[in-house]
């Protein structure tokens, strides 16, 4: 189909396919782990942040990267899977033009935020661990703000043109999304009109945002291991290598399915099934892991989860003074407006 110079068409609404091959039925069932996993991200980041939020003594860089990381997952997931639900569960696979592109937006400044928290996290290990006098003096409080504020800024401010690159185009072509959901590439190939500038830019900030920090991170932990290395003591290079594998659990469970999604998306040609599977790992996988993995290796968020469920079986939540369940859901339901307050 041919368009007129000058001439712009758009589409009122695309089609999201979901998985390709998989008849209405499948998709229905898929929809129970798929709302499973959004109740277990959704709780996990929920209870980090929390718990991170009212106990003073965690709040150290680590920490609050940790936080940070948490609340970047759980907006993420909640940007996903609510709407990969509804159509698994209905069938409504029609999702608004402007809807579209705000959800490809937020899906790519959220995972480039993502990966400055986790570059921010390997500079705290790093500090941590080579040098150790300086950690106190160079990551204070101000400093970790500024770091959060940068990475926010950043993810915003390279992937605010996104929607506008997008629409410009003329959609003449079918209006059907090979995904769940709605990524840049997969908007970028319905169109009928020349894509140089979407492809151009789009290669640069993948590349200057997650190709960039991905270096840096590999950079930082191989000064690591060489500190670790020369450490006299095994087992205190064993103890300072330890604090860092949740971190490094987070970041392959981050990098791996985006680098796996590069390669077959460059390779592959045509969107195949494995692009969706290796998509749906990339946005999925980290909000539902990241919680586990820091909530099973990180000894004082796991204590704290033990200990806020210790009292008789009951929600205890140290240094509230809050005894029956009935206050103490009272206070966590306080405290969680006092953090989306302070989110907004």
């Amino acid at each position: 189909m041919t368009v007129p110079n000058g001439t712009l068409v758009q589409p009122a609404c695309f089609l999201l396919v979901g998985i390709p091959g998989l008849g209405p039925d499948t998709h229905f069932w898929l929809a129970l782990p798929l709302c499973c996993m959004y109740a277990l991200a959704s709780l996990g980041n929920l209870a980090i942040i929390l718990i991170i939020r009212v106990e003073r003594r965690l709040h150290e860089p680590m920490y609050l990267f940790l936080a940070m990381l948490s609340t970047i997952d759980l907006v993420l997931s909640s940007v996903t899977m609510p709407k990969m639900v509804s159509l698994f569960l209905t069938g409504v696979q029609e999702i608004e033009f402007n809807a579209c592109l705000a959800q490809m937006f937020l899906i790519h400044a959220l995972s480039a935020m993502e990966s400055a928290i986790l570059l921010a996290m390997a500079f705290d290990r790093f500090v941590a661990i080579c040098h150790p006098l300086q950690h106190a003096s160079v990551l204070t409080r101000p400093m970790v703000a500024k770091i959060g504020l940068a990475a926010l800024t950043r993810g915003f401010v390279l992937f605010f043109p996104l929607p506008f690159i997008l629409k410009r185009l003329s959609y003449c072509r079918k209006h059907t999304v090979t995904h769940s959901f709605c990524l840049h590439q997969d908007i970028m190939k319905l169109s009928c009109t020349d894509t140089t500038v979407n492809v151009v830019y789009g290669l640069f900030i993948i590349l200057s945002v997650m190709g960039v920090d991905s270096l840096f991170i590999g950079f930082s932990y191989i000064l690591i291991l060489r500190a670790v290395l020369e450490l006299s003591s095994q087992g205190a290079a064993l103890k300072a290598f330890n604090t860092c594998i949740s971190h490094l659990c987070a970041v392959l469970v981050f990098y791996v399915p985006l680098i796996g999604l590069s390669v077959v998306h460059r390779l592959s040609g045509p969107t195949s099934l494995l692009h969706v599977i290796m998509a749906n790992i990339y946005l999925l996988l980290p909000p539902v892991v990241n919680p586990i993995v820091y909530g099973a290796k990180t000894k004082e968020i796991r204590s704290q989860v033990f200990h806020i469920f210790s009292q008789n079986g009951s929600l205890y939540l140290p240094g509230t003074g809050c005894s029956s369940a009935s206050s103490q859901w009272f206070y966590l339901e306080r405290i969680h407006k006092h953090v989306l307050c302070s989110q907004l």
